[in-house]
């Protein structure tokens, strides 16, 4: 796949002068339809849902019949990005990272290995152009997606009561690692938002492998309420799994849930004298799909909504 890939890529990419990227013709303004979607997900072998949320929007995207064509690629499981890529023919082919941050893979790795040279970027081949856009997880929009699946949870498990926002200590849980300073600027950002909002008592950032952390994370707070939204693109074992653990959940119990399907967390569950409400990951919230069509959009050099 690699060297097929390489082939294409190096046949393709002649026009770009000197080796260089450089700006090729726009898409038409009011028409996509012979433009590719391409929607570029992490992947992984060893969850068989790590895929879902990727196929769901492109499901939806499909549905609205708005480009000629809409892919799902991955990087860590097939269809692999690169053999996608290999097989496109059209004018214009916008791939947009399904990653929560502007972090290492998103960003480093993978743009890398595709040729571009910086994010967003374009890259003008013979007969089309490659557009590789921003990740959804920073775009403004995330901040609607938390505040939903915030409500959704409460909503849905009102025990004793919904809780009130004016009682409620808003977390939203991130991955955070030491290799890219980036990664965990997309959670902190939608922090910041959020709290400006006054939309809950407090709002704060927490992270499985940087301070804050999200053990003991109730600990830290006045309110009796707390709510947990992952900031994490599927229900994988990040969010099923580790974190239940990391909030208190004895991780034997976590293990037979899942193993029998149940949820891993009870809502709400609680601890040390506060109540934890533990939404679901973002990555699924149907809004997500308006989120993928902004970033082509900015990438076509449109105004939103336009």
């Amino acid at each position: 796949m690699g060297k097929r890939f390489n082939i294409i890529f190096k046949a393709r990419t002649w026009l770009a002068v000197g080796g260089r990227l450089r700006q090729f013709g726009r898409v038409n303004r009011e028409n996509f339809s012979d433009a590719v979607l391409v929607v570029m997900g992490h992947g992984t072998t060893l969850n068989d849902q790590s895929a879902a949320p990727v196929l769901q929007h492109v499901a939806e995207l499909r549905r609205r019949k708005i480009f000629r064509e809409v892919r799902a690629a991955f990087w860590k499981q097939e269809p692999h990005i690169k053999t996608v890529l290999a097989e496109m023919d059209a004018p214009h082919v916008f791939i947009v990272p399904f990653f929560i941050s502007e972090g290492y893979f998103s960003t480093e790795i993978i743009p890398k290995e595709l040729g571009f040279s910086a994010v967003p970027s374009t890259i003008n081949h013979p007969l089309s152009t490659w557009y590789y856009c921003r990740p959804i997880g920073s775009h403004d929009l995330m901040t609607t997606v938390i505040l939903a699946r915030a409500k959704e949870v409460a909503e849905k498990f009102p025990f004793p009561r919904t809780p009130k926002p004016a009682d409620t200590t808003l977390f939203i849980a991130g991955h955070g690692t030491g290799r890219n300073a980036n990664s965990r600027k997309a959670v902190e950002r939608q922090a910041e938002l959020i709290r400006a909002l006054n939309a809950y008592a407090a709002v704060e950032a927490i992270f499985m492998e940087e301070a804050p952390f999200i053990k003991g994370c109730h600990e830290t707070v006045k309110t009796k309420n707390i709510i947990v939204v992952p900031f994490f693109i599927s229900d994988g074992l990040h969010a099923v799994e580790d974190i239940p653990v990391l909030l208190g959940e004895p991780e034997r119990l976590v293990k037979e849930r899942l193993a029998a399907g149940q949820p891993t967390w009870r809502n709400p569950t609680e601890r040390g004298g506060k109540l934890i409400w533990y939404a679901a990951s973002v990555g699924t919230e149907p809004l997500l799909a308006e989120v993928i069509l902004q970033r082509v959009y900015e990438s076509a050099g449109m105004e939103a909504g336009r």
